[in-house]
């Protein structure tokens, strides 16, 4: 109960307008009134609250009990705020992890993949090449190879694209977006090299490998800390 309220006064009243409202509120109230809002429960209430209000010094006291409980209430409602941000932070960094897991699963993993189907063959399939570059056989299935890789970068764009990268994985992310690159360009160089047999175009592809291979291996260490 809040005597302030009852006596329909604000706390900063002065002991006349209490006084003149406690007043007021008898003749409302009041059962012998007559009045169509006399009630005696009310009355009760009117003269409990006028009983401490009235009186400086239980006023004072009463003061001070009402000062205490809101202070017990706002560091409850303190306290319910810091709970409630933790709760939220806690859902936060939970669906992070969740996403970031996500996207380890879903496009990481297949890209890492892809990028390796990639560049694991190089090698052997420039030392097949070596044995005679203008054989038709050889430069044949040279550019098989070729054809493949293009098909698996092809589908390393649209899995690269299918879903924004999580701000944890932003590292991992350039690293493959620059590894993808490097892959884009150095299979164009190759090509140039089954065009014209120019070993310009096959060193600056080759090269274009290694950087490529170079970020994939970045890309892995930084992936570890995740797993």
């Amino acid at each position: 109960m809040n005597y302030y309220k009852i006596l329909e006064v604000c706390s900063t009243a002065t002991q006349k307008e209490i006084k003149q409202s406690y007043r007021r509120l008898v003749k409302r109230f009041h059962p012998d009134s007559q009045h169509h809002s006399a009630n005696h429960d009310s009355i009760v209430e009117i003269n409990t609250a006028y009983e401490i209000l009235g009186d400086v010094q239980r006023r004072s006291h009463y003061d001070q009990q009402l000062e205490g409980k809101s202070d017990q209430t706002k560091r409850e409602r303190r306290n319910r705020a810091a709970q409630s941000h933790a709760q939220q932070r806690r859902q936060a960094s939970k669906e992070a992890d969740q996403s970031l897991q996500r996207w380890m699963k879903t496009i990481y993993g297949p890209l890492n993949r892809l990028f390796l189907n990639v560049l694991n063959p190089l090698h052997s399939q420039i030392d097949l090449l070596a044995a005679d570059p203008f054989d038709d056989e050889l430069m044949a299935d040279f550019e098989d190879y070729l054809r493949e890789c293009h098909q698996y970068l092809e589908k390393a764009h649209v899995i690269f694209a299918s879903q924004p990268n999580p701000v944890e994985a932003a590292k991992i992310a350039l690293s493959l977006y620059y590894c993808l690159n490097h892959l884009d360009d150095g299979l164009d160089e190759l090509g140039q090299f089954a065009s014209c047999y120019d070993e310009y175009y096959l060193h600056t592809g080759k090269e274009l490998f290694r950087l490529a291979k170079q970020l994939l291996l970045e890309a892995k260490v930084i992936a570890q800390n995740f797993s």
